[in-house]
């Protein structure tokens, strides 16, 4: 071959060899500008696939708000589907175009359950460098927070780290992360707030919100979330009087939100009960008193207004249900439990950082309300005009109606203001306050609530707001060991959740040494978006029986069932040394010997007030703790057939 054949041949592949390298350049470059075209134009494929809307729940507060959102996108002609993470395939996340995520924060700062796979997908694979920045470059996604601010640094951190995880992986945010808080008191608004937005931000091709970044930079991803002005933080929501289903979802706006810290001092600026809560709790039948106080007539003080039978306390302990009193200086509480009786519609706390009411005030209001109370059962049928008479005298105070009264930086003023009047005390504290349960002064009947019995289970029924919940709760043992009025462990059963643990309990025996036992089947309150419960976690007055009995036998002698009343599904245990005289019971209480020991001022122990336990009160007798003096009425039942 000639050198001009060669020269030429060499020049022809030189020319192809630039025309396929100058082609696959534009071929790139029209890519990537019809990807920028794509995602700033409001007629782009965004429809297709359809988008999806995640929820990680455990309570089904999440759920519901997802449920919320869903319906929402549909009304607007959003295609999105409705999703269980835990029925989802991670490795299909590459696939998806929209993705909207409605998050709740669990124990420690973790996922639900239904949602832990997911997060530890994407965890992982954001940390695996062979993954890469760009296997979500598709997708854009937004997400909501739901979690509580008082768990601190945890709040919402599920949520930030999904955010956080999906940028990492090339996924484009069209808004920031909103966070949510149960506690706060307007969770649905702001929930509803985000959720406008995200459906604005989707008809509007989120030119509004997003910035294409382009090629080169430093970016986590190729958009970049632009600032909100104060006009769009501020969505002009309104507050009002939510449904318990909706309670645990109301929270501040990320405007308005400013986190209180605990700065040691006993009276704060800061009103325990905001409008939200006061609302709630008045819609359930509570009187407010004052900022952070509540009375409210029991069913078992009306019932005995009427002469159809008293409370179990009435039986155990010799009180007069008709002249009791339900109150508690402190609605706040440091639990979250899942059997809670107010559906979570309470605040929560680990410190006391509110405004704080004179205790004079508080029993004055409490005794005021009470005694309005009574008044208008006057012109019930069957009320007696005597018991109705004796009602407008309390003689008897239940601390125990919602929170925490132990955590009232002034409860000893308070119980010694009760006692001033002759009205016995009955406290119950949560377990997490143990240096309040050394500090306070001898109350007729000092309760713990014991709901599990191992660490594990507790964390789990109790859902504690310290880290340190277990070291408390087993001080808290010891401080009422060294308690010397009557002290008491109350259990509850909850069916599926703690019934098991017989051997468990009957190790606690030893650490708080109570001088009774009282074991409870958990009450069911009705369905809520803060818990998980149902019919099947209650049990019957027989399996209490048969868990009372057992943990009897465990203790080998140191207590027997002492009591029972069917109609409350509850069993008393009694410390067989103390209470048990000559074969016979004595966990009744004489009052008026309470009172003249407080007054005297000297030491004094249980012994020292301790009075007989009528025969139809006894473990066994036929009246099931039912006072023979008492009428007994049964109500009809009309349930459905399971034919």
């Amino acid at each position: 071959m000639s050198s001009s054949t060669a020269a030429a041949a060499r020049l022809t592949l030189l020319a192809v060899l630039s025309a396929t390298t100058f082609y696959c350049f534009y071929k790139s470059r029209r890519l990537k500008l019809l990807k920028k075209l794509g995602s700033l134009n409001p007629t782009s494929d965004l429809s297709s696939p359809r988008g999806k809307v995640f929820f990680v729940s455990q309570t089904g507060t999440s759920k519901a708000l997802a449920q919320r959102l869903f319906d929402l996108l549909s009304s607007n002609g959003l295609a999105f589907d409705l999703v269980d993470p835990k029925d989802y395939e991670p490795e299909d996340l590459h696939r998806e175009a929209l993705v909207l995520i409605v998050a709740s924060t669990w124990d420690d700062g973790k996922p639900p359950p239904n949602g832990v796979f997911l997060a530890n997908w994407l965890a992982e694979s954001a940390d695996d460098f062979r993954v890469g920045a760009l296997l979500l470059c598709k997708c854009k996604f937004a997400v909501f927070g739901v979690g509580s601010r008082v768990y601190g640094q945890t709040f919402n951190a599920v949520a930030r780290e999904f955010s956080k995880r999906m940028r990492a992986l090339g996924a484009a945010e069209i808004l920031p992360v909103w966070e949510g808080d149960v506690d706060g008191g307007d969770l649905s608004d702001v929930f509803d707030a985000w959720s406008k937005k995200v459906v604005g931000t989707l008809k509007g091709g989120f030119s509004e919100n997003v910035r294409y970044i382009g090629e080169g930079g430093t970016n986590e991803s190729h958009f970049e979330v632009l600032s909100y002005s104060d006009e769009d933080e501020d969505n002009g929501v309104e507050s009002g009087i939510v449904d318990l289903e909706d309670i645990a979802g109301k929270a501040p706006s990320r405007k308005s939100t400013t986190v209180v810290q605990s700065n040691g001092k006993l009276n704060g600026a800061k009103e325990m009960v905001t409008p939200v809560v006061r609302a709630n709790l008045e819609k359930q039948g509570y009187k407010i008193i004052g900022s952070h106080s509540g009375v409210k007539l029991c069913r078992w003080t009306k019932s005995q207004l009427r002469g159809r039978g008293g409370c179990y306390k009435h039986t155990f302990y010799g009180i007069e249900s008709h002249r009791c009193m339900e109150a508690t200086p402190s609605l706040a509480c440091a639990n979250k439990c899942v059997f809670c009786w107010r559906h979570h519609t309470n605040p929560v706390g680990k410190s006391w950082q509110w405004k704080m009411d004179d205790p004079l005030d508080i029993v004055n209001s409490a005794i005021d309300l009470h005694t309005k109370m009574i008044k208008q059962m006057k012109g019930v049928p069957g009320v007696k005009m005597e018991r109705l008479s004796e009602g407008l005298s309390p003689r008897h105070c239940a601390l125990s109606l919602v929170g925490e009264p132990i955590m009232y930086p002034e409860i000893n003023s308070l119980v010694d203001e009760l006692h001033r009047r002759h009205i016995s005390t009955f406290l119950v504290t949560n377990a997490q306050f143990p240096e309040k349960i050394k500090m306070l002064r001898p109350v007729t009947q000092l309760y713990v609530s014991v709901d599990a019995a191992t660490k594990d289970s507790l964390k789990a029924i109790d859902r504690p707001l310290f880290g340190d919940f277990w070291e408390r709760f087993v001080d808290s043992l010891k401080a009422l060991r060294e308690k010397q009025q009557r002290t008491v462990y109350r259990l509850t059963l909850v069916k599926g959740w703690n019934t098991e643990d017989v051997d468990a309990y009957s190790s606690l025996f030893s650490i708080g040494n109570p001088d009774f036992i009282e074991i409870k089947g958990v009450t069911y309150c009705g369905s809520s978006a803060t818990s998980k419960l149902t019919m099947e976690n209650v049990p019957w007055h027989s399996d209490v029986k048969a868990f009372s009995e057992a943990l009897a036998l465990k203790s080998e002698g140191l207590y027997e069932v002492a009591c029972e009343h069917v109609h409350s599904c509850c069993v008393l245990l009694a410390k067989v040394e103390k209470f048990k005289v000559n074969g016979q019971w004595f966990t009744w209480i004489d009052y008026e010997k309470f009172h003249d020991l407080v007054a005297s001022g000297r030491p004094f122990d249980s012994k020292d007030y301790m009075a007989a336990t009528p025969s139809w009160a006894v473990y066994g007798a036929e009246e099931g703790g039912f006072d023979p003096y008492q009428s007994r009425y049964r109500k009809e039942r009309h349930h459905k057939s399971n034919n």
